[in-house]
């Protein structure tokens, strides 16, 4: 536990006894309740990612901002704050000196999870999928800060790859050249969120099948001084896969209306995965849950493989 950082932290009692002893522990984000999924899914997923957790054999940090304070773990009338209450901001990394200063509040997006997670010596962070490099960043310039945070944050991002209304393959390029691991769990190939496998396929840097193999990979980059993170990437479950030219023919329309729109930037990525769900007939949502799920379960089994069985 960071004691530097008391005066604008509040943990949880089962968050900060399992700091102290040493326990494995997850982090997991707060904007897939506050702006990522409808009501009352939102605080469902929200709460069953939590027990998955705890199931799991670790302890659960979901992490927001609330009336100027960092909150690491959740109550369950929090929970219900961030999925159903206003003014609730996406927190991306810029925000948060912002938010805490003004006392406002804000859900977290991956690399302010990231960030605060390594702030907190919170190894594993499971999530959705990330965000990257976006379609046209070449006269946009518009890359997520979720991919610097990545390259900066000594930690174990479980994820269902990148969100598949990205450029994939510059996302790739970019991770490889600032240093960041692409991990398949039990995959050779990258997935693409709703889907299993990008067409054509794009090649992990590494396929490993344990949560052991997970564990020696961080271990050995901390060894070497390596500041960044480990993208760990595990498919969406194949019951629940969207088809791959499916998706992409309904984030085509989505991009023709987003710009029809004049939609542009950070609003881009909500609007394209609420075009996706019409499409899909709420599929997509049926999916997201499921890979949500799932990689909270892998986020446990890799804090336990991580954490030395030796605490108090």
């Amino acid at each position: 536990m960071n004691q530097e950082l008391h005066d604008i932290v509040v943990y949880a009692p089962e968050v900060a006894v399992a700091l102290r002893q040493g326990r494995p522990v997850v982090a997991l984000e707060s904007t897939v309740i506050a702006h990522g999924l409808p009501r009352p899914l939102n605080i469902e997923v929200a709460r069953s990612m939590e027990e998955i957790v705890r199931d799991n054999g670790a302890v659960p940090a979901t992490l927001a901002v609330l009336d100027g304070m960092i909150h690491a773990g959740l109550s369950l009338e929090q929970l219900d704050r961030l999925g159903t209450g206003t003014g609730i901001a996406k927190a991306s990394l810029r925000d948060l000196p912002l938010l805490l200063a003004r006392g406002e509040s804000g859900a977290t997006t991956v690399s302010s999870t990231a960030h605060i997670a390594a702030l907190l010596g919170i190894k594993v962070f499971a999530t959705g999928g990330i965000g990257g490099v976006h379609r046209g960043w070449e006269s946009s310039f518009d890359i997520s800060a979720d991919l610097p945070a990545l390259a900066s944050s000594p930690v174990v991002v479980v994820c269902a790859g990148a969100k598949s209304v990205l450029d994939l393959p510059a996302t790739l390029e970019w991770l490889e050249t600032n240093g960041v691991p692409v991990l398949g769990y039990q995959t050779d190939t990258f997935p693409a969120f709703y889907t299993r496998a990008t067409d054509p396929p794009l090649p992990v840097d590494a396929r490993v099948d344990t949560p052991e193999e997970v564990a020696e990979v961080y271990r050995v980059r901390r060894r070497l001084g390596f500041e960044g993170g480990v993208l760990l990437c595990r498919p969406v479950p194949e019951e629940h896969a969207l088809d791959t030219a499916e998706v992409e023919y309904a984030v085509q329309a989505g991009l023709r209306d987003a710009e029809a729109q004049g939609i542009k930037g950070r609003a881009v990525t909500p609007f394209l995965l609420s075009a996706l769900s019409r499409a899909t007939e709420g599929r997509s949502l049926a999916a997201n849950r499921s890979l949500l799920e799932h990689n909270a379960a892998l986020a446990a089994a890799v804090a336990r493989a991580i954490t030395p069985p030796n605490y108090v």
